[in-house]
């Protein structure tokens, strides 16, 4: 499907429209492909993405940091193929950071490597006591000389197996809280890094379970300042979290074109699905609340590309607004496929088993809600 622009013009400079077709040409060659069988198989193919998506120019607007650019292949992606998005995703998540802090020498080492896709990229925050309250995190990295020691466990992170470094976070003042972590770039092959295992979700994503245990890495591959890294780790979501809202905006596309189809295409009691007024009355929503969830991601992208220091209010509304709304219109178009929307065979099925998630990853629904509330009651 064409990545549909009209909606969001306001938004967008001419580069963005020009680059509108190659974006779509980049996310079609996925649209097709079935579902990968096992987790091995999306492990594989995730690895395949990053090398093609790298060869044809995909990560480039990560390295320019064109949020636009990034929110509209992140919606192409996502229509054609969740998987394919999430590669895009974790690329830009692992590597912004590098971008974002003064240390050259890492980003030298890893940082055209990423773009080019021969690198994947994975970004080691969330633990078992440590999702939304990041001040409960237990991993540490205890200063030793010229080095750190990394100790602790990391879960729920995407491309963990798989990524050739990951951006950590691990507390170097366990007393500070917040303000005790800091956050380095650690390579997939130093000693002591262990890829614990797999963690299988109900719509095909390489998910993991990594551990450091006494892992030694060099000072130099610390980013920024100790201390500092949540602040990092704060501003490349904030960043990020618009082009999430860009994905479920690019599923909840892809699923109201497969109702459409389908309400024009069925015929019930002798006519087609679409002459039903309760069927039209779900079409017209989930276009509505499409074009809102857009026109949100969009401002976003924009305030971000203008220039912002931080864009916490705006990437919250659009965070927490397209990926529900997106939810709903997965669902309706579930409902209006009938029987056929919940075959595992058929694409909307896919679409939603990958929503779900959009709702929880990069901060919860309800903790943007938090940040939303916390900023209008600030005055």
């Amino acid at each position: 499907m064409a990545l549909e622009t009209e909606t969001i013009r306001a938004f967008l400079d001419a580069h963005h429209l020009a680059g509108a077709e190659k974006m779509t040409e980049i996310a079609a060659r996925w649209a097709s492909r079935a579902e990968p069988v096992d987790d091995a198989a999306a492990r594989r193919e995730a690895r395949e993405m990053a090398q093609a998506l790298g060869a044809a120019g995909g990560f480039e607007p990560i390295a320019a940091r064109d949020w636009r650019s990034c929110c509209m292949m992140r919606e192409a992606l996502a229509a054609a193929s969740p998987l394919a998005d999430a590669v895009f995703a974790l690329q830009g998540l692992g590597t912004l950071p590098l971008l974002l802090a003064d240390n050259a020498a890492i980003r030298e080492r890893w940082l055209e490597a990423a773009i080019a896709g021969r690198a994947m990229a994975a970004f080691a925050m969330t633990e078992s006591g440590a999702g939304s309250d990041v001040s409960a995190m237990a991993t540490t990295a205890r200063r030793d000389g010229d080095e750190y020691v990394l100790d602790g466990e990391k879960t729920f992170i995407s491309n963990a197996g798989i990524a050739d470094f990951y951006t950590t976070f691990a507390s170097t003042d366990p007393g500070a809280g917040r303000k005790g972590i800091s956050c380095f770039v650690v390579p997939a092959d130093t000693p002591r890094l262990r890829f614990v295992g797999p963690q299988i979700l109900s719509c095909p994503h390489p998910l993991g379970t990594i551990a450091f245990e006494g892992c030694r890495v060099p000072a130099e591959c610390r980013l920024g300042e100790e201390g500092k890294g949540l602040s990092l780790g704060l501003r490349t979501l904030d960043r990020l979290r618009p082009t999430v809202g860009a994905a479920a905006c690019g599923m909840a596309a892809r699923a109201l074109e497969l109702a459409l189809a389908h309400a024009r295409e069925r015929r019930q009691f002798g006519k087609a699905l679409a002459e039903f007024q309760l069927v039209q009355q779900k079409l017209a929503r989930m276009a509505t609340s499409l074009a809102a969830a857009r026109l949100l991601v969009y401002r976003a992208a924009w305030v971000s590309d203008r220039g912002a220091e931080r864009v916490t209010l705006e990437a919250a509304m659009a965070k927490s607004f397209a990926t529900e709304e997106a939810q709903k219109i997965v669902d309706d178009a579930v409902q209006i496929l009938g029987g056929a929307g919940v075959m595992a065979s058929h694409p909307v099925d896919r679409l939603y088993r990958a929503v779900r998630a959009l709702r929880i990853y990069e901060g919860t629904t309800e903790i943007q809600h938090l940040v939303i509330a916390g900023r209008l009651l600030a005055g």
